[in-house]
């Protein structure tokens, strides 16, 4: 059984390890990620699952209980307890197949880098790296120095929670990181996240110490920076890169926004893509992707899918707030020049690809990528995207700090751009 094929209406965490115990159910081909193990023991059996189908209800603080799920998780749930109801029946009475101890996950190898491509460096959730392990996010952006050159990395894009507490220690750390990359010469974009705003990262004003940190006019000599949507605010901005050259020069753009976008801040987003017509776009914003392979959508999904941005205190302000599936019929899918659509700020398995087509006919892959609750925070791991000249893109997984490549296939992948040259143009 996969469930990943089955959109994932289910939440589940997963086993790490299965060695003499039969799966039974996953989340992908070759069995990553097992989520429901059978083993054996004397003549008996026995189950383990990772699923939690049983979370249907949830309950408000005053004590009122309120329907947690959507309609297709309680299905989802009321066929798994059938199911597995029915199975232990076929145990009891001996028509159960053997519990046949699976063979172990086999990772394939890393993908190689291919000549003439070139690289976008992606630094997910660090916020537990500025509260608790600095030494991890500086060798992120030290390693990415390092392999500027052999990569031919040309941009590095944060996907915000840059901090945990929005504290001016926690900013610190944020900085002396950055700045390794600052020094170097290596353009970046910061999309500041909810851990971002307010008092202690609560997200529930729009008050950041990330101008201090980081103010505007430290940007005013680079010739990839476009400019912000509000004057002296880094929270939403632009920038413009190029790669390769003659027929095959491709022009990008890079629309890095604040955390759940403002009104105003999606209207400034599309004047922004279209006053440059022929580039690439992606957009980097905190939240858009959740874990179920589906965008945010509050209006249809609401409370089912944890932290949407609408959630929070945030969203009553003047201006609203926008989530993955506004985002996408208001802006994304509107342009020609959009490509793909960045994310961390999810948790359970932190990961999530979809492909949708816009207004245009063009394909836009839009992506989470979250390590926040791995081991001290993600142990450094980072996304790498190589651009390569027949118009492909690899997704790659990578941390400086375990010098350890992840093969797995939500770790690495491979993007079509169907309809679209290896020059970027339709």
């Amino acid at each position: 059984m996969c469930i990943r094929d089955s959109h994932r209406v289910g939440a589940w965490e997963a086993f790490d390890t299965f060695e003499g115990m039969r799966v039974l159910a996953g989340d992908s081909v070759g069995r990553r990620r097992p989520a429901v193990l059978e083993g054996s023991h004397g003549k008996g059996r026995f189950v383990l699952a990772a699923l939690h189908f049983d979370k249907l209800d949830g309950m408000t603080e005053d004590g009122a209980t309120f329907q947690a799920a959507p309609s297709d998780f309680r299905e989802l749930s009321r066929r798994w307890f059938k199911g597995l109801h029915g199975y232990v029946g076929l145990v009891r009475t001996g028509r159960a197949p053997e519990a046949t101890p699976s063979p172990p996950w086999a990772a394939p190898a890393p993908s190689p880098f291919i000549e003439g491509s070139f690289t976008i460096a992606v630094l997910p959730d660090t916020q537990v790296y500025a509260e608790r392990y600095p030494q991890h996010f500086i060798a992120q952006t030290q390693w990415i120095t390092e392999n500027t050159d052999a990569l031919d990395i040309r941009y590095v894009l944060h996907l915000g929670d840059i901090t945990n507490r929005n504290s001016p220690e926690q900013w610190a750390n944020a900085k002396t990181a950055i700045d390794v990359l600052h020094d170097a010469g290596i353009p970046y974009a910061l999309a500041p996240g909810n851990h971002d705003y307010g008092p202690g990262g609560n997200a529930s004003n729009r008050d950041t110490l990330l101008n201090d940190t980081f103010p505007i006019e430290s940007f005013g000599g680079w010739p990839t920076f476009g400019g912000t949507h509000e004057e002296g605010k880094l929270d939403s901005s632009y920038h413009v890169f190029t790669a390769g050259s003659g027929d095959s020069l491709r022009r990008f753009l890079v629309l890095a926004l604040e955390w759940g976008p403002r009104t105003s801040c999606v209207a400034w987003a599309n004047d922004v893509v279209a006053r440059h017509p022929g580039h690439e776009v992606i957009l980097v914003t905190h939240a858009y992707m959740f874990s179920d392979e589906t965008r945010y959508d509050w209006q249809t999904r609401g409370k089912s899918q944890t932290w949407n941005p609408h959630s929070y205190g945030m969203a009553k302000l003047e201006g609203g707030t926008h989530d993955g599936q506004e985002l996408w019929e208001k802006l994304v899918s509107k342009h020609a020049g959009f490509i793909m659509t960045l994310n961390g700020h999810v948790l359970n398995d932190g990961q999530a690809w979809l492909e949708s087509t816009g207004e245009h006919g063009n394909s836009v892959h839009q992506m989470l990528c979250n390590y926040q609750t791995w081991h001290e925070g993600g142990d450094g791991y980072l996304r790498l995207y190589e651009f390569r000249p027949n118009g492909t893109v690899q997704a790659k997984s990578y941390s400086p700090v375990l010098d350890r490549w992840l093969t797995e296939p939500d770790q690495q992948f491979l993007l079509t751009f169907p309809g679209r040259a290896a020059s970027g143009r339709k």
